[in-house]
């Protein structure tokens, strides 16, 4: 019998973590088919989540300390008390580690960690701001053009110290204008601006984060103007758009696939 309770949050990143009962399995199933955005956002979770796990193999994999183990403890019983109650307590320091663990890489995955949700959510509002700044420039839209966009790449990414790509996105139907350098209180940031040749244009914005720390996708809008911000290898992004929020996000998995893999075309990176 399939669950019939409204789908929340938490049933999303149980679905992720492969924890739901198959009832309520089969009520999210039905949901992600006919919900193509949030299917796409656990999509992106998903993939996060096994790069997770990847990079934590190898604590995974490390054997438990000797001392720490139940044979040896339960060894340790003739011993005065004073020392079983040392290593009770080493034990529980190492459960309690591993439930920490766990409980922020399931923040992790959710890019719930305050500090880290702040310093995406400050991009994106700069973000959104220098969109609507820009984006209705006609003479002047951007400070570098597409034609010298080598140049652009290499000149945004000395000034905001880490390497940047202008992305590809001939795919989702926009085509690079140009550039510019923005402030972003005491640090540069980098804005590319996109257009379809209709007159609808994107743009990507990129500053250093002081969050080392990576997010999955956060979603805003603000009075008709969208934003998807991540942050990624010491950089916050965002991507923004007067447009639909399922083609946004299609737009802002593109960007977040070119720059994770580097796989943008040669012409396009530093």
């Amino acid at each position: 019998m399939t669950d019939e309770r409204p789908i929340g949050e938490d049933d999303l990143q149980a679905y992720v973590d492969g924890r739901l009962a198959p009832g309520r399995l089969r009520a999210v199933e039905a949901y992600l088919a006919d919900n193509p955005a949030a299917a796409a956002q656990v999509a992106v979770e998903a993939e996060q989540r096994r790069d997770l796990r990847e990079r934590l193999a190898f604590k995974a994999n490390e054997p438990i300390p000797a001392r720490l183990r139940v044979a040896n403890i339960m060894a340790q019983g003739n011993r005065p008390s004073r020392f079983r109650w040392g290593a009770v307590a080493a034990a529980l320091a190492w459960l309690a580690l591993g439930l920490a663990a766990g409980t922020l890489g399931g923040l992790w995955l959710a890019g719930g960690l305050p500090m880290r949700q702040a310093a995406a959510g400050t991009a994106a509002d700069d973000a959104i701001t220098a969109y609507r700044t820009y984006v209705g420039e006609r003479l002047h839209p951007v400070e570098v053009g597409a034609d010298q966009e080598a140049h652009l790449v290499q000149w945004l990414s000395r000034r905001v110290g880490k390497t940047l790509v202008a992305p590809d996105l001939a795919g989702q139907g926009y085509r690079l204008m140009g550039g510019r350098l923005l402030p972003a209180g005491a640090e540069p940031a980098a804005l590319f601006m996109y257009d379809d040749g209709r007159g609808r244009r994107l743009t990507l914005y990129a500053r250093s984060s002081h969050a080392e720390e990576e997010t999955s996708f956060r979603y805003e809008a603000q009075n008709g103007v969208s934003a998807f911000s991540w942050i990624d290898r010491g950089l916050s992004y965002v991507v923004t758009g007067s447009i639909g929020r399922d083609e946004l996000l299609a737009v802002a998995q593109s960007v977040y696939r070119q720059l994770e893999n580097r796989s943008a075309p040669a012409g396009n990176r530093l």
